[in-house]
């Protein structure tokens, strides 16, 4: 697998960091996790094939993880280099995410399901087990966000997974079900004495790290508090493994 990273920051506007949104290479074909507003832009400025992405994943409904997703259903009606395209697009999320767009859809009469080729939703429940690309599987775990929000753990012909946690607050799940990951993609909103609890700051994530113990941890979704600090220091004070700090343009291999 080969991961970019589209947008490390949040909803916050940022000269920097994006809204979330990652970019996964598998043996199975193209991924994109979350898709924010900035998302469809990111794409192209990165050079990716976007036209001939294969599936996307909806972690939960709030806009810097979803809000890009209509309007680039609606670019891809109309660019030329989709024109040719046979292939269904693939969208998974959790249950909900059809009625959001349907309703977004019907609301101007976009018309975003009247491509060339096929748009599939697929809603998932969280403990779902399923092929997300061929070869590639995938599995939930229930978040502490939204209501929805769910983490999603890949594996493909590697013998080791892939986790993404997407947003979340802390909970005893989530070392369990990101064991053993060659690439742990964890949220870190805050430094230190979150705002919010329902999602990380630092020693939230490298409690998790310690007892799941990844081969890499990268930590993103970084509120503008965390400009100009050492994360990767700050984070090696709490645990010994490699932490990567998310950012922009941020190619990392999954071996």
């Amino acid at each position: 697998m080969k991961l970019t990273i589209l947008g490390s920051g949040t909803s916050v506007p940022h000269p920097e960091r994006a809204s979330p949104a990652y970019w996964l290479e598998t043996s199975g074909g193209t991924f994109l996790l979350d898709i924010s507003p900035d998302a469809p832009h990111r794409m192209a400025q990165e050079s990716l094939n976007w036209p001939s992405l294969d599936a996307i994943w909806i972690s939960h409904f709030h806009l810097d993880h979803m809000g890009g997703l209509a309007p680039f259903l609606f670019g891809l009606k109309w660019a030329p280099q989709t024109q040719s395209r046979t292939k269904p697009l693939r969208i998974f999320g959790p249950e909900g995410v059809r009625q959001i767009l349907e309703t977004i859809n019907d609301s101007a009469n976009y018309k975003l399901f009247e491509q060339r080729f096929a748009i599939e939703i697929v809603e998932v429940t969280p403990n779902a087990g399923f092929e997300i690309l061929p070869g590639v599987n995938a599995d939930t775990l229930k978040t502490p966000h939204t209501k929805e929000s769910l983490a999603l753990r890949l594996k493909d012909e590697d013998s080791k997974p892939f986790i993404y946690t997407s947003d979340t607050g802390f909970s005893e799940d989530l070392a369990p079900f990101s064991k053993d990951a060659r690439l742990l993609l964890m949220e870190c909103s805050f430094r230190r004495n979150k705002s919010v609890q329902k999602h990380l700051e630092l020693a939230d994530a490298m409690r998790v790290a310690r007892e799941c113990v990844p081969e890499k941890l990268v930590l993103t979704h970084l509120y503008p508090e965390w400009d100009h600090v050492d994360l990767a220091a700050e984070a090696r004070e709490l645990w010994s493994g490699e932490t990567i700090a998310a950012a922009d343009g941020l190619t990392l291999e999954i071996r």
